[in-house]
């Protein structure tokens, strides 16, 4: 029934993670990151013990907030660096990308790694 190619278990802790005990899920809600695939309801494999590197998928709380964006150390705009500043840039561009800089209550969560979708609807 699987054929040669599918395993009939599967431990998707095991396939996902690489660091379990930081290795966290979450839910996505809204739709900032459409453009990358990711969609409302989609589950996302965070790890924790990553750094962020430039164009990394982030979990990140700024201000209060947590949100999912790429994390960009250049301008957008104008493909520059500035010292002590990064960017939070979505994949939707109804949304303006976020400059953080050092006066910004900012972390980075964890790394996005799997981005995980249900493709049938409820019933």
């Amino acid at each position: 029934m699987f054929g040669e190619h599918l395993s009939p278990c599967i431990d998707l802790n095991k396939e996902l993670t690489d660091h379990p005990a930081a290795t966290f899920y979450g839910r996505v809600a809204g739709d900032s990151m459409r453009d990358a695939g990711v969609s409302e309801g989609d589950v996302l494999v965070i790890d924790k013990s990553l750094d962020a590197a430039d164009g990394d998928m982030v979990v990140c709380f700024i201000d209060g907030e947590f949100m999912m964006k790429y994390i960009s150390f250049s301008d957008p705009e104008t493909g520059h660096r500035e010292e002590n500043a990064m960017w939070l840039v979505s994949a939707n561009p109804d949304c303006t990308p976020l400059k953080v800089t050092d006066l910004s209550s900012f972390s980075v969560w964890g790394v996005v790694t799997y981005v995980i979708k249900k493709i049938r609807r409820r019933q």
